[in-house]
C-alpha cells in the first residue's frame, strides 16, 4: 500500500503501540460500565480513575480538575457555553486566530445577548497588546486565547494575558490542544496567573480519537452541555468511553516522559526544513516569534496551496493547506488573514507539522521533491500568463 511520508501531525497522530496495547482489554473482556456496582463496573471505574490521574499529572493539575469529553471541540464548547450559561450576558472576547470550535460558540453567544469582541493579532500572529488592553477595559466576562496555534505554531504569553484578564474579573480559558506534548504545560502555574480552564486532546499526542479533557478550576461554575446521568461531576453525562480514556491516559504519560527529548529532535528537523524552504524562495510565516518545535507554515509566490498539497501527496508527502477541521472551506486561512497576510499569499499557504517518526532523510527527500514540484508548477503558471 502506498504510504506517503506523514508531515501532518498537527491534524492528528498515529496511536502509539503502547496506547493500543493498553486499550485492547477494554474493547473485549473488560467491557464493564463504570457506573455499575459489580466487579466489571469497578474495574472500569479504576481504569478511568488511573487515566484521570495520568492526564492531570501530564499538565500539572489535580485529578479532580479533569473533566473527560469526546474531543477538544467539545471541551472548548463546554467551557465557553457552560460558563456563559451561569453568567448574565456581557462581553466574550476570543482571539482572531482561534480554532473554529472557539470562534463559533462565541458567535452563538452573540445571538443570545452577549457582545463578541475579537482580539486582534500582529503580523507574527501574537495577540496585539494595545487591542487586548482596550478589550479588557470593557471588562469581559469570558476570554479565550489559544496557547499554541494549530496553523502557525505561534505560542502566546498566556500567563501575562490571563493576569490582565483576571484583573478585570474575567474567566480565562486556553485551548492547549496543540501545545501539550510539544512544550511544557503547567495548569497549576497557569491557574495561579488567572487561567480557569484549558483543553487538551488525546489524538494530538499519540492517543485515540474520541477522548479529550477540559481541565477546570473547580471554583468556576459551568452548566453542562450534555445533561443526564451526572457523569464527570455532573458536567458531562454519558457512559464513558473506557478504552479511549485509558488510551488517553497512557498517551499523556508517554508524552510527558518524552517531551523534552522529542522537542529537541523536532526543533533540529524544523530548522533543517526551514533553511531548505528559504533556499527554495519560500515565505515563512511567524518566523520571528516563539513557535512549536514541529510546525512550519510557508507559501510560494503565485502558487495555490491546495494544488501544491495535492501534488505533494501524489509524490509521497502528506502535508496540509490549513487546519484539518476546516479543510472544506475554500477561503484562505482566517489565521493568516488576521495576521494581515494578503489573500494571494495566504491562498498559497502549506503547513508541515513534524512528529516523532520523522527523520532527517525524510526532510531532505521532502525538500528535493518540493523543489521539483514547485519548479514544475511555476513553469505551468508562467505558460498560462
Amino acid at each position: 500500500m502506498f504510504a506517503p511520508v506523514y508531515l501532518d501531525h498537527n491534524a492528528t497522530t498515529a496511536a502509539d503501540p503502547a496506547v493500543v496495547e493498553a486499550m485492547l482489554p477494554y474493547l473485549s473482556g473488560q467491557f464493564g460500565n463504570a457506573s455499575s456496582g459489580h466487579e466489571y463496573g469497578r474495574a472500569a471505574r479504576r481504569a478511568i480513575d488511573q487515566a484521570r490521574s495520568q492526564v492531570a499529572e501530564a499538565v500539572g493539575a489535580h485529578a479532580s480538575e479533569v473533566v473527560f469529553t469526546s474531543g477538544g471541540s467539545e471541551a472548548n464548547n463546554l467551557f465557553i457555553k457552560g460558563a456563559a450559561a451561569c453568567l448574565k450576558p456581557g462581553v466574550v472576547a476570543v482571539s482572531a486566530i482561534e480554532h473554529p470550535c472557539v470562534i463559533k460558540p462565541a458567535e452563538q453567544l452573540g445571538k443570545r445577548g452577549w457582545t463578541v469582541r475579537q482580539l486582534t493579532v500582529d503580523g507574527d500572529g501574537r495577540v496585539d497588546e494595545n487591542n487586548f488592553a482596550a478589550v479588557m477595559a470593557l471588562k469581559p466576562k469570558i476570554v479565550s486565547v489559544m496557547l499554541a496555534n494549530n496553523e502557525t505554531g505561534v505560542v502566546q504569553d498566556i500567563e501575562c494575558l490571563a493576569e490582565r484578564a483576571r484583573s478585570v474579573g474575567a474567566y480565562f480559558h486556553t485551548d492547549a490542544v496543540q501545545a501539550v506534548g510539544k512544550i511544557g504545560v503547567d495548569f497549576r502555574r497557569l491557574n495561579a496567573a488567572g487561567v480557569c480552564a484549558l483543553s487538551l486532546s488525546a489524538h494530538k499526542i499519540g492517543g485515540p480519537k474520541g477522548a479529550a479533557a477540559l481541565v477546570l478550576d473547580k471554583r468556576v461554575e459551568l452548566e453542562p452541555l450534555i445533561a443526564g446521568g451526572g457523569h464527570e461531576r455532573g458536567l458531562r453525562s454519558g457512559t464513558e468511553n473506557v478504552a479511549a480514556i485509558v488510551g488517553f491516559g497512557v498517551a499523556c504519560e508517554l508524552a510527558a516522559q518524552r517531551r523534552i527529548a522529542v522537542a529537541r529532535r523536532l526543533l533540529t528537523l524544523r530548522v533543517r526544513l526551514e533553511r531548505g524552504l528559504l533556499g527554495l524562495g519560500a515565505t515563512l510565516f511567524s518566523q520571528a516569534v516563539e513557535r512549536l518545535p514541529n510546525t512550519v507554515y510557508f507559501a510560494f509566490p503565485e502558487l495555490d496551496g491546495d494544488t501544491l498539497v495535492g501534488k505533494l501527496d501524489r509524490d509521497g508527502y502528506a502535508t496540509a493547506s490549513g487546519a484539518a477541521c476546516s479543510s472544506a472551506n475554500p477561503e484562505s486561512s482566517h489565521v493568516l488573514r488576521a495576521m494581515g497576510v494578503t489573500p494571494d499569499v495566504a491562498r498559497g499557504a502549506v503547513r508541515a507539522s513534524l512528529g516523532g517518526s520523522n527523520t532527517q532523510e525524510q526532510i531532505d527527500g521532502f525538500l528535493s521533491t518540493l523543489q521539483a514540484t514547485v519548479s514544475r508548477l511555476q513553469r505551468l503558471t508562467a505558460m498560462a500568463v
